[in-house]
């Protein structure tokens, strides 16, 4: 199954992958509509003294936030995709306790929000990777 990775050394913590995100997510027909919007990518840019990086859903093998849903909202496609189903969602966020790599979290409506790699909103790869100018994030099978 491909999937996002980050290669820390040439991430330059421009943030630029959380608007591609942010955007592709909105429902907005122009990026420049989230100007002076508090965006809510679902993937960040961790950044330290000497690195920066992404941090974005691995869809796990085996994936505990699925494992711990009460609701059935977190499912896996037959393609390896961690789903969310947000009319199921009680809001419970247990899946954001239980994510070993805080990639899960409560949206504005009460619900979670996570990377399903754009199959909901884009054809090809997901934005954050088209959208990356120093290539730092791939789409790969690995």
């Amino acid at each position: 199954m491909k999937k996002v990775y980050v290669n820390e050394e040439w991430c330059l913590g421009c943030h630029l992958c959380e608007y591609n995100c942010a955007f592709a997510n909105s429902g907005l027909s122009d990026m420049a509509k989230l100007k002076g919007k508090t965006i809510t990518p679902n993937i960040r840019v961790e950044e330290g003294d000497k690195i920066c990086f992404a941090v974005n859903c691995r869809h796990c093998d085996d994936p505990i936030c699925v494992k711990s849903c009460i609701a059935g909202a977190l499912s896996k496609s037959p393609d390896g995709v961690v789903e969310i189903n947000k009319d199921k969602c009680v809001g419970c966020f247990t899946c954001v306790l239980v994510c070993p790599f805080g990639c899960v979290r409560p949206d504005e409506q009460g619900v979670i929000s996570k990377c399903e790699l754009c199959t909901k909103n884009a054809v090809g790869e997901p934005n954050c990777v088209k959208g990356c100018p120093n290539h730092a994030i791939v789409y790969e099978e690995r």
